[in-house]
C-alpha cells in the first residue's frame, strides 16, 4: 500500500516510542534505553528479575529461586543469546533463547523466555526485548523459536502474537503451581527460509 503509514524500525541499540492500549490509546510513552547482550556482571540482576517471576507463579513452573551462579551457566552456549534491557543504566528485563533439545536435529530450534522486572512492566519493554531476541535468533541461523506459557497468561499471549507466533496446541495438566494443575500453551515462530 503506497499510502500506508510506515512503522519505525526497532533497533537493538535504541528503544522507540511505544504505545500501550487499554481501551483507547492512553498515551505515547517515550522510553529510552538499550537492549544489549548480557554479561556475567548482569547475572545477579537477571536472577532477581527471574525470581520475581518465580515468586508470582504466573509465568513458570519453577519454584526454586535462582542465583547469579545459576544464570552464569546460561553463557556456556555461545549459540544461544541472552539479552538484557536497560533503562537509566539499570537492567530491567532479560530475554534468553535456550536449547530446545540436546539432539543435533534440533540445533535450529530455540525456546524463548522474556522477563521484565515488576517495576518496569507496562512500558513496552517486553515488546522491545522480544523483538531484539527474535532478530538475534534469526541472525544466528535459528529457523524456529518456541514459546511455552500458561494458557491464562494473556499478556504473554498477546506479546507472542504481536511477534508472529502462532498457537500450536495445549499441553494439558503439564505441571502444578501451588498444588494446582496448569495447562501450557505451545506457540511457535518460523524464521528465515522456514518462514517462507
Amino acid at each position: 500500500m503506497p499510502n500506508a503509514p510506515r512503522r519505525a524500525p526497532v533497533h537493538l541499540d535504541r528503544w522507540p516510542k511505544t504505545r500501550r492500549r487499554a481501551g483507547p490509546i492512553i498515551a505515547s510513552v517515550d522510553t529510552h534505553g538499550t537492549v544489549r547482550s548480557a554479561r556475567t556482571a548482569d547475572c545477579a540482576t537477571i536472577a532477581a528479575i527471574y525470581n520475581e517471576g518465580i515468586a508470582d507463579g504466573r509465568s513458570t513452573f519453577e519454584t526454586q529461586t535462582r542465583t547469579a551462579a545459576d544464570i552464569d551457566e546460561w553463557f556456556e552456549s555461545a549459540n544461544h543469546p541472552v539479552l538484557v534491557a536497560e533503562s537509566d543504566g539499570m537492567v530491567v528485563g532479560w530475554a534468553r533463547l535456550s536449547p530446545y533439545g540436546p539432539r543435533p536435529c534440533y540445533a535450529g530450534v530455540g525456546e524463548a523466555s522474556v522477563y521484565v522486572a515488576a517495576s518496569a512492566r507496562g512500558r513496552g519493554l517486553g515488546t522491545i526485548i522480544a523483538t531484539a531476541l527474535r532478530d538475534r535468533a534469526e541472525s544466528a541461523g535459528f529457523h524456529k523459536v518456541i514459546g511455552k506459557l500458561f494458557v491464562e497468561n494473556e499478556q504473554s499471549r498477546r506479546l507472542a502474537a504481536r511477534h508472529g507466533f502462532r498457537e500450536v496446541g495445549v499441553h494439558q495438566r503439564h505441571g502444578t503451581v501451588d498444588g494446582e494443575w496448569r495447562d501450557v500453551l505451545v506457540m511457535e515462530l518460523l524464521l528465515g527460509k522456514a518462514a517462507n
